[in-house]
């Protein structure tokens, strides 16, 4: 072995090329675990920041670590390469499982970043060193490396979001992820063999977990539906990843349920209160309805509720997702729900984001209707922001209304009061209204706008509002107020919103 050594030129190209391939691997199952991690506990930036912390933390550990690798340097890194792969491969799965069936999901979670980073740390070290013991041009080839890897970095951090996790979610991208740091091991058994002691052996291990991994990723979307069963009461009869959220519907008996990322839109069961309170209160309020404006509301029940007035010219929906759109389109059960308003061609859709239409759009609404889901990331906190309110006011007609969903009063009341001040900022009569939606329980929205707008009759056929329950909901108990001395405003600059919100979901 030491003669081929010494007589054969060493070949460092294909370890260049796995430096990219690790490097890739690396990134991705950073993200993965961020994600996954705020998918299932919330707090986006609390999983994003520890996650990344303690990764990188335990990449150190590792570089650390690599200083007592003195020999078989071949061997070590297959090893890394193999343990990294199992490790990242089916770090979804687990952290899934460890949800679904435990109680210390963040133990867990928090032993899985350390072993990976750990073992990640020792790829790049142990890489080098192995490139300076048989390549001359030691800085050229060092350079090379770092080069590498920092590219290997971008590219899977654009892989991710754009490729592997819309089209193929969270456990199949891990399994196919870690079956490249395997291949990588392979690579190197077979073109390195002449470095490598007990080659044969090291070749079957590699293989042996190459054939696990992979079985596990033909079997990916099997064992994610398996999975995704234990995260919901009812039986899953869609499932959908789009660029922007998870969607899912559960069924029992007669009960239809929607999820968006995990979190309840809407149950065929009640849905009509939480739609009739959201759209008729500011119809009533609004003198004139011939331009409407919902956002968010992709479902098309509220839609639904505005087309129940004959003076409804025009209604313009705005919901970034147009898998959304199309699925609440096209899918018979949600169409029927929503008695095809999504079809009329009173409606308008628009899959934008509402934001960036808000700053564009020049024509004015009479009526506006804010569905969004509740504020649990900074993406949707910024859509309840007092800028946001601000571009709002600015497309509504003199003595138009706005409406905004603004989540429970008892839950999350200092969430639900955060909106209203926000909202108090940009509208000078703003009326907080409330009502019980059994799937949701107490629930809240604001009512806001600038004239002396005066509540007209209830003209539309409802299953719950009446004129006599109506007055009630703008009553709220001492369990559901707080002093709004205490309560921040949610701006850009300071999201305080999401701060309310995360400290209190904890506890819902």
């Amino acid at each position: 072995m030491e003669e081929t050594k010494q007589t054969k030129k060493f070949d460092a190209k294909l370890l260049l090329f796995t430096t990219l391939l690790i490097s890739i691997c690396s990134i991705i199952y950073e993200l993965i675990i961020s994600s996954l991690s705020s998918y299932l506990q919330g707090d986006s930036i609390t999983q994003f920041s520890i996650t990344i912390g303690l990764y990188m933390c335990a990449m150190g550990i590792g570089s650390y670590l690599s200083k007592y690798i003195k020999e078989k340097l071949f061997n070590k890194f297959i090893f890394i390469e193999i343990s990294v792969g199992i490790l990242g491969g089916f770090s979804s799965l687990v952290l899934f499982l460890a949800n679904i069936y435990t109680n210390i999901y963040e133990l867990i979670m928090y032993v899985l970043i350390i072993l990976i980073g750990i073992f990640v740390g020792l790829e790049i070290p142990v890489l080098t060193r192995i490139i300076e013991d048989n390549e001359s041009n030691v800085r050229k080839n060092l350079a090379n490396i770092f080069t590498f890897d920092y590219i290997g970095g971008l590219i899977g951090s654009i892989l991710f979001p754009l490729i592997l996790f819309p089209k193929l979610g969270f456990i199949t991208t891990t399994l196919l992820v870690g079956s490249m740091n395997i291949i990588v091991s392979l690579l190197i058994v077979f073109k390195y063999k002449n470095y490598i002691q007990n080659y044969k052996k090291v070749k079957l291990l590699s293989l042996m977990c190459l054939i696990i991994i992979l079985c596990f990723l033909f079997t990916g979307d099997m064992i994610a539906k398996n999975i995704e069963k234990g995260l919901y009461r009812d039986d899953v009869i869609l499932s959908e990843q789009t660029p922007y959220q998870k969607i899912v519907m559960t069924k029992h008996k007669d009960d239809t349920r929607l999820f968006l990322d995990g979190n309840l839109q809407f149950s065929t069961s009640d849905e009509y209160r939480y739609h009739e309170a959201l759209v008729h209160i500011p119809m009533m309020y609004a003198p004139t309805h011939k331009r409407v404006l919902i956002l968010g509301g992709g479902d098309g029940l509220a839609a639904r509720e505005v087309l129940k007035y004959d003076d409804v010219e025009e209604i313009v929906l705005v919901d970034i997702d147009k898998q959304m759109t199309d699925l609440c389109t096209n899918n018979n059960e949600i169409a029927k729900l929503n008695e095809n308003s999504l079809k009329n061609p009173k409606l308008k859709i628009i899959n934008e984001d509402a934001y960036i239409y808000l700053q564009e759009n020049q024509e004015k609404f009479d009526v506006i209707i804010i569905d969004f889901t509740d504020p649990n990331n900074e993406t949707l906190n910024k859509l309840y922001t007092n800028v946001f309110y601000n571009y709002v006011k600015a497309n509504m007609n003199e003595n138009a209304v706005m409406v905004c969903q603004s989540t429970s009063p008892y839950y999350a009341k200092k969430s639900f009061w955060c909106i209203n001040k926000t909202i108090k900022t940009q509208f000078n009569n703003v009326l907080p209204y409330h009502l019980q939606v059994p799937t949701f329980g107490e629930w809240g929205f604001n009512l806001a706008f600038d004239g002396e707008n005066k509540r007209n009759k209830l003209e539309v056929e409802t299953k719950y509002l009446t004129e006599k329950n109506i007055d009630s909901m703008f009553t709220f108990g001492k369990d559901e107020t707080v002093n709004l001395e205490d309560i921040e405003v949610n701006s850009i600059f300071k999201p305080s919103l999401i701060t309310y919100y995360n400290e209190e979901v904890q506890n819902w």
